[in-house]
């Protein structure tokens, strides 16, 4: 049934969105957000290291124990499993890698670190970045701290704990955030809660990445508030993910765009 429901709003997005070339975006920003980060299909050194990891871990037959904080129990699970169902797929990830990249962002932070390959992409572009990720299963947050060792990333700050609780606290030690990427609790109240918590940190030039907003109608429902939030300026809608603008300066309008 989740399935049929994702077909049918992927269908809907594809007739209802409009390429990336630019055309119809008057906002000089985004219409450089489009051109230089949507469009740009240039490889980076650092892109085949990270696939190689992602290789390395979808043959990882290493079983370790998954704990669920919804239930409170543990479950075990293979590391290629976790590879398999979790992973964000390069195309995103090489997408984050740009925005950071060409934003030159300085702080990013990351809710939900999986097995590393995501983070990692938001912490290559540059040694100077802080990039603070919070990942809520210990046994997960140490094979991504394997993995960050293997890629010599050493601007990743890994909180483990349950992100409900860790989050208040990392934000404290935060000024400003320049990029925030959500793919952790995909339930519309823990995300709207996220947001709320994230918001007194960001600025004008603040990017929101929210994965999987079309996961499931309550996850819509979040996307749809995040959206009409007072504090929120432009969005586009990637199907995949949404990304969310908060410079004063754009008009408020929501783009839907095939990527």
């Amino acid at each position: 049934m989740k399935q049929l429901r994702l077909l049918y709003k992927y269908i809907i997005h594809f007739f209802s969105a409009r390429n990336t070339k630019g055309h119809g975006v008057h906002s000089p920003f985004l219409f450089n957000f489009t051109t230089f980060i949507l469009n740009n299909r240039g490889l980076y050194y650092i892109f085949p290291k990270i696939e190689w990891v992602r290789t390395t871990l979808l043959h990882d037959k290493r079983t370790i124990s998954i704990l669920d904080y919804g239930t409170g129990s543990d479950r075990e699970r293979t590391v290629s499993d976790i590879a398999k169902s979790s992973l964000k797929s390069a195309k995103y990830g090489q997408l984050l890698f740009r925005i950071t990249n060409y934003l030159k962002i300085k702080t990013v932070l990351e809710l939900g670190t999986s097995l590393g390959v995501t983070t990692s992409y938001l912490a290559s572009s540059s040694s100077d970045i802080r990039c603070v990720s919070l990942e809520g299963c210990p046994q997960i947050a140490k094979v991504a701290q394997e993995n960050f060792k293997k890629l010599k990333l050493h601007n990743i700050e890994l909180v483990v704990g349950n992100i409900d609780n860790t989050l208040s606290e990392v934000l404290d030690g935060i000024e400003e955030l320049g990029l925030i990427f959500f793919d952790a609790n995909h339930r519309s109240q823990s995300v709207l809660n996220y947001f709320n918590q994230c918001i007194p940190k960001i600025n004008d030039s603040t990017v929101m990445v929210i994965d999987d907003i079309y996961w499931s109608a309550d996850m819509e429902y979040a996307w749809e508030m995040i959206k009409k939030s007072s504090k929120v300026t432009s969005t586009i809608d990637l199907f995949q993910v949404g990304i969310v603008f908060f410079n004063p300066n754009l008009h408020k309008k929501h783009y839907k765009m095939h990527y």
